[in-house]
């Protein structure tokens, strides 16, 4: 993205937040709209004291730098790093005074949050991915603070640099926004910039597909066939078995809606929330992964292969093809690549196809974004929780975190921070030494707003850029709005939800592995009678009334 199309992009962006935040401010003149004057739970913050201006053109951070313990829990089992070794965490503890604890569940996020709530201990800081359950119960349940109040009250600069109209996005019925996302995108920022943030690929490992003369994938046939020759004359490396195919996030992600993607499946049909699990081209290709699997040409690892041994199989690649996100290939491909088989890196190319060989029809950002991050009740400090987060959401935080100390990782160069040769080549060759190290570029993600720091990422190397682009010309740019339509929390119809979602997980790996057609459609036709009962209609009706809502909000 240009710099100029950039500043831009933000004058508008921060002058829509503005209004906003005007709003917010002095919207108690209507008693209609405005948000309550203080947060529902009979737990108060503290009262700014008297003596205390706030300025709502300044951060309030830097009112307070004295020395401040804040948890962070982050819904993500597989996140690995830690705060206060490498240098970008220090320098930031150093200049805002905040230490951060950062605390990762051993196993599922939400059961981890869950038990948390019960017990009515949470950590200061929590990011949970948007669509997960335990956003909504948070929220409902009133164990996070309302972010509009807490900025009211303790940095009014807060609604200044939330985001591209997130907090409006956000805003419950009650008027409050309890999270602020990461990597959320509009369809109008995305149409102005060209950043799509896509990140669905379908991956092939690039010395086999060339040597097999770059077969059709697109069809059944065509990919049965590649199935069969990489049976019958690649099937080890280095010893070791190759796994002939890899979906990431197994049946719910990777073999539902990831599949469906691929396959351009409607989410909508004149105006009407479309059924995308019963589409007959959706149909075929699980039909196809079971004749797969009948013929001996893919095994059921892919369905049970642990987050280790993925990493390993990937690592050493041993995988052919693989329904997988770009952006987790961005420290493998450059392995890979610098290894002694230096084509053995994965390259993205036209996987499963609809029956008319339309082009993909991809996820891109959305203004939900990826995780939300939220501020519990639980906090003994929400008001330097709040300036933290003001902080982190800034053009200064943003800088601070993905670019790091100014001098030792990055420096201006023509007038724009750029960072250093050395951190470039980190990044491209050993990104594990470099997050440790430095803990620049994207270590710390959980804040991270694509507006402002994709205009320090440095050009990418050419096996994580080929995947990048391919995926951005198979965006499906206004189709966000359709992501995360499912009902969430503890209702009658969140809980139908979950009982469906449970049951095609488990009924999924079955139809991959029915002994024929016939077993097949028996197992699916119950699966949908099953659905019935459990009250699939009220999940619909559901999905129906949060599009129209999401459409009514794009349109204000």
């Amino acid at each position: 993205m240009k710099h100029k199309h950039m500043k831009q992009g933000m004058a508008i962006i921060l002058a829509v937040i503005l209004v906003l935040g005007l709003a917010a401010c002095t919207g108690a003149k209507n008693p209609e709209t405005a948000p309550s004057a203080k947060p529902e739970s009979s737990k108060q913050p503290e009262a700014t004291p008297a003596e205390v201006t706030l300025n709502p053109d300044e951060a309030a951070w830097k009112l307070d730098t004295s020395p401040v313990d804040l948890t962070w829990f982050v819904g993500a089992s597989w996140y690995g790093h830690s705060w206060g070794e490498s240098l970008t965490s220090k320098y930031v503890t150093e200049k805002t005074g905040v230490n951060v604890k950062i605390e990762v569940p051993s196993g599922e996020a939400n059961e981890h949050i869950t038990l948390m709530m019960t017990s009515g201990k949470l950590p200061d800081l929590i990011s949970m991915g948007s669509w997960e359950n335990a956003v909504k119960k948070l929220w409902e349940g009133d164990h996070v603070y309302a972010l509009n109040e807490l900025a009211e009250q303790y940095d009014p600069y807060f609604f200044k640099v939330a985001g591209d109209g997130t907090l409006k996005w956000y805003r419950q019925e009650n008027g409050n926004t309890y999270g602020v996302p990461n990597d959320s995108y509009s369809p109008n920022l995305m149409h102005e910039t060209g950043m799509t943030a896509a990140n669905q690929t379908f991956l092939v490992r690039k010395d086999l597909y060339e040597e097999m003369g770059k077969p059709d994938l697109t069809t059944p046939d065509g990919f049965l066939g590649a199935l069969q020759l990489l049976k019958d004359n690649y099937s080890k490396y280095k010893g070791q078995s190759i796994s002939p195919f890899f979906a990431q996030g197994n049946v719910p992600y990777g073999m539902t809606e990831y599949l469906q993607n691929l396959l351009a499946v409607p989410h909508e049909k004149d105006g009407k929330v479309y059924d995308r699990i019963t589409d007959p081209d959706y149909i075929t290709w699980l039909k196809t992964f079971r004749t797969a699997y009948e013929r001996k040409l893919i095994n059921v690892d892919f369905l049970v292969d642990s987050d280790t041994q993925v990493e390993e199989k990937t690592n050493n690649a041993r995988y052919f093809m693989m329904i997988r996100e770009w952006m987790g290939m961005t420290a493998v491909n450059p392995m890979l690549a610098a290894s002694e088989n230096p084509d053995s890196y994965y390259i993205a190319v036209d996987g499963p196809k609809n029956s008319k060989g339309e082009d993909a029809k991809l996820f891109p950002g959305n203004m939900d974004g990826w995780m939300v991050t939220m501020i519990s009740k639980s906090t003994k400090n929400p008001e330097r929780a709040i300036r933290f987060l003001t902080y982190l959401a800034s053009e200064e935080g943003q800088r601070d975190l993905f670019l790091g100390k100014e001098g030792e990782t990055w420096e201006m160069v023509n007038g724009k921070p750029q960072l250093k040769a050395e951190m470039v080549q980190l990044l491209e060759n050993d990104i594990e030494k470099m997050e440790k190290e430095y803990g620049v570029a994207d270590t710390y993600w959980m804040m991270r707003n694509p507006v402002i720091v994709n205009q320090w990422r440095p050009e990418k190397a050419p096996v994580i850029k080929q995947m990048e682009d391919f995926s951005n010309k198979q965006a499906d740019i206004d189709g966000g709005i359709y992501k995360g339509l499912d009902p969430l929390g503890d209702s009658d119809v969140a809980v139908a939800w979950s009982r469906i979602s449970q049951n095609w997980d488990e009924v999924l790996p079955e139809l991959i592995t029915a002994k024929d057609e016939a077993a097949f459609d028996k197992i699916f036709e119950s699966f949908l009678s099953r659905r019935t009962e459990y009250g699939f209609d009220k999940v619909m009706e559901y999905r129906q009334a949060e599009l129209d809502a999401r459409k009514a909000k794009m349109a204000e």
